[in-house]
């Protein structure tokens, strides 16, 4: 008879296949009627084998990808505006809550210094206060020759402070015609004017600015030495005379200076040899002490 469906029309029902006679598993197939070896499809290879594959797709696929990257350039700019957009008007809401910058503290600077690190700096008031970079601000500072280090903290609502400390003033170096404030490492400190210091000690020659920081800590323990001095001039760059005041000069070993040095305190006690006068007075062989008289001696 023939079947009936859902709206009334008919379909044709196919005869079911006859069941073989043959015993079970005969012609490779069980008792279901479904093939022993035939294996199913997984999903994910049955849906990769559905793609379109043909040479038109794969042009199109990769007009598409080409298409997104222009869209992801093209729009670079704008979203850097955008972002520029809203720092702009972050800023104006700190602002407009008060928090923008009024003054600046300078410590720790002397006033030779302090122009260069407030041209460093180049903040001006009124600016946002928590936009400021500090870690650029510090950098900018210590690049300035007088700075040594430097420490920036931001004091909300409207105050930055800068701690610096300046290289020390070790010497007065002159070389090759030039003058020169050097440091205690020997370095020389850049813009600063040797004529504003009278009170440093005057080192002169090749390579004294090198060995400034081993003989004067020596000498500034001889106070009264070191107030007859006038300069320290390196010679050949191994040894050091001290021209003093009057005119003399005492001849330093290219070693053992320090000990060379007792030996002048002790005559100097026991002879007031420095008051003397005399013209040269070499120490440069160990043990021994030899003298020039002046003209008035």
């Amino acid at each position: 008879m023939p079947a009936v469906v859902r709206g009334g029309r008919r379909a044709n029902v196919a005869p079911a296949p006859k069941r073989s006679g043959g015993p079970k598993g005969q012609g490779g197939r069980s008792r279901g009627g479904a093939p022993r070896n035939a294996g199913g499809v997984p999903g994910k290879m049955a849906a990769l084998g559905k793609l379109d594959m043909t040479p038109r797709a794969v042009i199109l696929s990769i007009c598409a990808g080409f298409g997104v990257l222009a869209l992801v350039l093209a729009t670079g700019a704008r979203a850097e505006r955008i972002g520029q957009s809203v720092t702009h008007g972050m800023d104006q809401i700190t602002t407009g809550m008060g928090l923008k910058l009024r003054r600046v503290h300078i410590t720790g600077a002397s006033a030779e210094a302090t122009p260069a690190i407030q041209r460093a700096l180049n903040v001006e008031a009124g600016q946002p206060i928590t936009s400021l970079d500090l870690g650029a601000l510090q950098a900018s500072i210590q690049a300035v020759g007088w700075v040594k280090e430097a420490r920036v903290v931001r004091l909300l609502p409207d105050t930055l402070i800068v701690e610096v400390k300046e290289h020390d003033r070790l010497a007065v170096w002159q070389a090759g015609g030039r003058v020169f404030v050097i440091d205690g490492e020997g370095r020389a400190i850049p813009g600063a004017d040797a004529g504003r210091y009278p009170g440093l000690p005057l080192i002169v020659g090749v390579g004294a600015d090198k060995a400034a920081g081993d003989i004067l800590p020596l000498l500034t323990q001889r106070p009264r030495l070191m107030s007859r001095i006038d300069a320290l001039v390196r010679v050949d760059e191994r040894r050091w005379d001290l021209r003093l005041k009057d005119g003399g000069i005492i001849q330093l070993p290219a070693v053992k200076q320090e000990a060379a040095l007792i030996q002048l305190d002790a005559l100097d006690q026991r002879e007031r040899l420095l008051e003397l006068g005399f013209s040269r007075i070499d120490l440069r062989t160990e043990g021994q002490v030899a003298v020039r008289p002046g003209a008035g001696v």
